[in-house]
Parts: C-alpha cells; sequence; structure tokens
C-alpha cells in the first residue's frame, strides 16, 4: 500500500485537449495507518508540495475494496493530502480509479500495463514511469487535465495503492 505523488508543473504540447503534463518528481510512501506514519505522510506532502507548488490537487478516490485495511489505510492517506492542498488553499478533485483508467485508455477495466503503456505514449517518453506507481498518479493527473480540471496548471496527482488506477 502506498501513497504516490507526481508534480507535473510544465505543460508540453498535445494532439487531445490542452497540454500534457510534464513529470518532474515522484516519491512513494507506504501507507501504513498509524498516528506516526500519518504524520510522516503530512511531513511528505508538506515538504513537497512546497517543492512543486502545485495550483490543484487530484487524489484518487476510494470506493470501495474488499480488504477493509487496505481502504482504510489509503483513505487515511488521502485525507491527509486533502488536508495539506487545503491548507494551502488548492482546488481538491476526486476521481475514481476506472474514470482515471478510462480516461487514459478509453476502457475503464484496462489493467496497470495498459495504462502505463498510454501514459508512457500519452507523455512522449521512451521509458515507462519508475517507480511503478507513478504511471498511476500520472494518469491521474492526465484524467484531471483532460476533464477540465487542470488547463495549464501545475498539478499534483496524489493517489492511494488500495484500488488504484491501474
Amino acid at each position: 500500500m502506498h501513497c504516490r505523488t507526481i508534480c507535473s508543473p510544465k505543460p508540453v504540447g498535445s494532439p487531445v485537449v490542452g497540454g500534457m503534463p510534464q513529470p518532474v518528481s515522484a516519491t512513494s510512501m507506504p501507507t501504513k495507518p498509524s498516528s506516526a506514519r500519518l504524520l510522516a505522510i503530512e511531513t511528505e506532502i508538506e515538504s513537497w508540495l512546497d517543492a512543486c507548488r502545485p495550483d490543484a490537487v487530484a487524489v484518487e478516490r476510494v470506493f470501495s475494496q474488499q480488504n477493509v485495511r487496505t481502504v482504510m489505510g489509503t483513505a487515511q492517506a488521502g485525507a491527509v493530502a486533502i488536508v495539506c492542498a487545503a491548507r494551502r488553499g488548492l482546488p481538491v478533485a476526486l476521481h475514481t480509479p476506472s474514470e482515471v483508467k478510462a480516461a487514459v485508455t478509453g476502457n475503464g477495466r484496462a489493467d496497470k500495463d495498459q495504462v502505463t503503456a498510454m501514459v508512457t505514449r500519452l507523455l512522449r517518453v521512451t521509458d515507462p514511469p519508475r517507480p511503478a506507481d507513478a504511471a498511476d498518479a500520472l494518469a491521474l493527473a492526465i484524467c484531471h487535465i483532460w476533464r477540465g480540471g487542470g488547463a495549464g496548471l501545475r498539478l499534483a496527482g496524489l493517489t492511494g495503492r488500495g484500488g488504484s488506477a491501474s
């Protein structure tokens, strides 16, 4: 279970609506639901938001999963990200994994490899985003921008590992 963050401050040309985010930073943090872990996640997100200065934050919406512990940890980490964004007055959007998959691949049930392949293609990079969770966060950012939430904005994509975008 991880909370991924991707900072995408520079739009680049795209044949599709608006521009594509240009990734500049990625980090992965375990989301084990303990008070110390949540504090560490908050500290990391605050530091990261200070460094990247996004104009908007997109968070993966956790909606259902069979493993309640995974859902709880993911939801708690997402809530921390939302609070960090709210503290700065940043707009926050929530997108479900199926919304993200459909936006990036055209199929709400796409697998991780399909999402990664499309993110790589859309961003016009030769190597797939690393760490592996980075493709999910970039897909979340792309989804948010394409849905009108970030035209020309710096965007922070924050996703939780529990019903992930891939």
